[in-house]
């Protein structure tokens, strides 16, 4: 029996004599090997030794008192919130509240337990979300070598002026992958060790159900009190903007390269001037907000009012729709106008009924964009907090994005949005005073926050290079961004431009830009032919 014992410990030594260890001195915190035993105990100690045997050292279940080690705690003092022996009872803790040690025991044990639980509750969820992580992972393969097949196929039938663009579309979805890998790999690390921390604290439980020992068991409340606040952890899912045809991403690629030359003009010209007649809103004064462009290039504005107009580029009024709400946030969906209430997601029939595509819930929906993917992106509110949330047309979440790389959160006040050509997601954040862009997986690419201290980034669209035109709202400019978030310049039209707020890109190198105190759209072109 000895010799067994011996052996499977001959890692460790007596630390008298560097012999295999046999015993423990609880009291001391020694090894000892058996002929060392005698001799240890010879030593005097104030608190005396308790020798074990080695393999039992851990298996003390008594609660020891911190001013008379040599005895066993009995009773707990709720004054000085701790355990005591029968000496303290009658000296030091005398006068003090008292109670018996087996209820603070109880009590830490129901604590414990009730963290437990909650620990326990949320693993099944972990699980669920790690086990779809992985097989996403796994998919991952095949289904980029899908879309790189479709690509070089489809590119193999065009001409040889768009080799260039597939070699590129080919580069991108590697870097995607790669991005798209290193974010699932990440999560599912996370999933792992979170799922081992929960076992490690019910294992450890399940020890201490037994035990008496109220110091261990006040030691460990804190430690598993603090397991229960999970970090909320995104996720991710394909991106929905490769599931359009092929041959429609090449065209925007070829487009974007055609264009890509074009020159800003050093100055901008205002080709119409549209006076939307809003009436001023009471405490802001403001009059014009949202607009959003038609494929048959007329425009629809929100005001102050409870209604949208459709105009035409020269400024001829079309139609009006009334609805329930100013029209602060529009956008175009399926060839129809779209706009937001604190209920919901609205958009105009063709018989100029009001439709309600979806509701948000208990979150607010501020700002809404079309996406490439045929999807809708949403800004939501709820409190304090904001997301960006892509909806299929039947108000189906397709993906939430609402934290960073270090699960903090995106934005302070995410207000307006659109999409970039590059499938980048911009919003306007008023809190931050700043443009915020992640990629169509909700990674972080990068802020704006001006030149200067005086910026602030109100409304926000982009064109068909890339560029991204930001307005500045009350006594503000109208900058212009690259695709990266680099400033590019001022855009400050001939006879100039007051207060813009909405802004929508015509196409053919115009924008419309709204003055929010006048009522007043101009047209701009600011692109050369």
């Amino acid at each position: 029996m000895m010799a067994s014992r011996d052996e499977a410990q001959h890692f460790v030594e007596c630390d008298l004599c560097q012999q295999p260890v046999s015993f423990f001195c609880r009291r001391c915190g020694v090894n000892l090997c058996d002929p060392c035993v005698p001799i240890h105990l010879r030593v005097k100690s104030k608190n005396g030794h308790d020798i074990v045997d080695y393999t039992s050292k851990d298996d003390d279940d008594k609660c020891h008192c911190d001013s008379h080690p040599q005895n066993d705690c009995s009773a707990y003092c709720k004054t000085c919130d701790a355990p005591i022996c029968m000496l303290c009872v009658s000296i030091k803790h005398k006068s003090h509240e008292m109670s018996e040690l087996s209820d603070k025991i109880e009590e830490l044990l129901k604590i414990i337990a009730k963290e437990n639980d909650q620990l326990q509750s949320s693993k099944h969820e972990l699980e669920r979300i790690l086990d779809h992580t992985m097989k996403m992972l796994s998919s991952i393969p095949s289904i980029y070598k899908q879309r790189k097949d479709e690509v070089t196929a489809r590119g193999e039938e065009w001409h040889k002026q768009i080799e260039e663009t597939v070699k590129k579309l080919h580069q991108e979805l590697d870097d995607m992958r790669k991005e798209h890998e290193a974010v699932l790999q990440k999560q599912k690390k996370e999933f792992e060790e979170k799922i081992g921390k929960v076992n490690e604290m019910n294992a450890k439980t399940t020890k201490l159900q037994k035990s008496k020992n109220v110091t261990e068991l006040k030691t460990f409340v804190p430690v598993i009190e603090k397991q229960t606040n999970f970090s909320e952890v995104s996720q991710y899912s394909f991106p929905k903007s490769f599931e359009r045809k092929i041959d429609e991403y090449l065209e925007i690629k070829l487009k974007e390269k055609e264009s890509s030359n074009r020159t800003i003009l050093d100055v901008p010209t205002v080709t119409s001037v549209i006076d939307t007649g809003f009436p001023a809103n009471e405490e802001t004064n403001n009059r014009l907000y949202g607009m959003a462009v038609t494929d048959d290039n007329k425009v629809w504005m929100g005001g102050a009012s409870k209604e949208l107009k459709l105009f035409d580029l020269q400024g001829h009024l079309h139609h009006t729709v009334s609805i329930t709400t100013h029209g602060m946030f529009l956008c175009m969906y399926n060839k129809h106008v779209v706009y937001t209430t604190n209920k919901g997601v609205k958009t105009i029939s063709d018989t100029d009924t009001v439709v309600t595509m979806f509701t948000t819930g208990d979150w607010w929906p501020r700002g809404a964009t079309s996406a490439a993917s045929g999807d809708l992106l949403v800004c939501l509110r709820k409190d304090d907090q904001y997301k960006v949330v892509r909806y299929s047309s039947t108000g189906t979440v397709l993906q939430e994005i609402q934290y960073d790389s270090q699960c903090q959160p995106l934005y302070k006040q995410a207000v307006y949005i659109t999409e970039n050509v590059n499938g980048d997601i911009i919003v306007t954040d008023w809190e931050k005073k700043a443009v915020i862009a992640v990629d169509r997986l909700g990674i972080f690419r990068y802020s704006y926050s001006g030149k200067d201290s005086d910026f602030r980034a109100l409304s926000v669209a982009t064109d068909s290079v890339g560029h991204v035109i930001v307005t500045g709202g009350v006594g503000k400019k109208i900058s212009m961004l690259d695709r990266d978030g680099r400033f590019l310049r001022y855009i400050i039209p001939e006879g100039g431009i007051k207060d813009p707020r909405g802004v929508c890109v015509l196409g053919d190198g115009e924008m419309m830009v709204g003055e929010c105190l006048t009522g007043i759209a101009k047209r701009i072109k600011y692109l050369e032919e």
